[in-house]
C-alpha cells in the first residue's frame, strides 16, 4: 500500500502539534487497532460491531497537509457476537463480501482535530470526516516506536447503498441509518 499525501487541505499546520510523532512512514498495529462500529436495532437497543482484518499505513510529513494514510479492511472480519447477524451482513443484503470484499479509506485531510478522506465500501466512494485525538507516542519494551489515535465520526449507511431494512409495525425500522464508527489506532514507525 503506498501512502497518499493530503493534498486538498491548505493547512501549513506543522506536526509538531502531534509531539513525538516522527515524520516517515507508520503502519497500522492491527493487533492494537479496532475499527468498530454501533447502529440501532428495533429503534431502542444499540448492536455493536467490529472488524478485525484490516492493514494501513501513515506518512507524516513536515507539515499536516504532507501527511496521509491509506487503510483497507477485509468485510469478512466483521463480527457482532451473533455467527446468524454476521453472516447477514457479509451478504448481498449488506457488504455483499462476494463482490467487494474490502472497505478502503484514503486520507485526503488532515487538521489536527479531523481526517477526512474518502471512504469505499461497495464500490461506493464518499467523503467522511472523523473527529481525531492524538493519545501520545511510546515505545515499547523491544524498542518499537508506537503512537496512538482514537477517531470517531457518525454516517448514513444507505451513502453506500447498504439499504436493507424492515419497517416495524409499530413505527421506525429495524436497524438505524445512522451508524456510528469508532476507531482505536495503534500505528508502529516502520520507515
Amino acid at each position: 500500500m503506498t501512502p497518499t499525501t493530503a493534498a486538498t487541505t491548505t493547512t501549513t499546520a506543522t506536526t509538531d502539534a502531534l509531539p513525538g510523532l516522527a515524520q516517515g512512514t507508520w503502519s497500522v498495529d492491527a493487533s492494537h487497532t479496532e475499527l468498530a462500529f454501533t447502529a440501532r436495532h428495533l429503534m431502542v437497543t444499540k448492536v455493536r460491531g467490529r472488524f478485525t482484518d484490516l492493514t494501513g499505513t501513515v506518512s507524516v510529513g513536515e507539515t499536516l497537509a504532507d501527511s496521509g494514510a491509506d487503510v483497507t479492511v477485509q468485510m469478512t472480519s466483521v463480527e457482532t457476537g451473533s455467527a446468524d447477524r454476521d453472516a447477514h451482513l457479509r451478504s448481498g443484503d449488506f457488504f455483499d463480501v462476494e463482490a467487494f470484499p474490502t472497505m478502503a479509506f484514503r486520507a485526503t485531510s488532515f487538521e489536527g482535530g479531523s481526517l477526512t478522506g474518502d471512504l469505499t465500501i461497495k464500490g461506493v466512494t464518499r467523503p467522511v470526516t472523523f473527529d481525531v485525538g492524538f493519545n501520545g507516542v511510546a515505545t515499547d519494551p523491544w524498542g518499537n516506536l508506537k503512537a496512538g489515535f482514537e477517531a470517531s465520526a457518525e454516517v448514513n449507511r444507505k451513502d453506500w447503498d447498504l439499504t436493507w431494512n424492515v419497517a416495524l409495525e409499530s413505527g421506525g425500522v429495524l436497524v438505524s441509518e445512522k451508524v456510528k464508527l469508532s476507531l482505536d489506532v495503534q500505528l508502529v514507525k516502520s520507515a
